[in-house]
């Protein structure tokens, strides 16, 4: 798989998801389950590709340079 998250995407991925997750700590009865959606950009961030992004042919990485 070819990365197309950059680094202050990832970063914010990440960020979210764990506030997301947190939610499922916080929140009570069947709600708390909503939280459990943080796990998909926390994947994201740490593997650095997002299957949305491909499929809509987008990148957020900066190229490398030729050499």
């Amino acid at each position: 798989m070819t990365p197309n998250v950059g680094g202050m995407d990832r970063t914010l991925r990440i960020v979210a998801g764990l506030a997301l997750l947190s939610l499922f700590f916080l929140l009570e009865g069947n709600a708390r389950y909503w939280g459990l959606i943080g796990i998909v950009p926390i994947l994201t961030g740490i593997v650095g590709t997002c299957p949305a992004y491909t499929l809509l042919g987008f990148s957020t990485c900066k190229s490398e340079p030729a050499r």
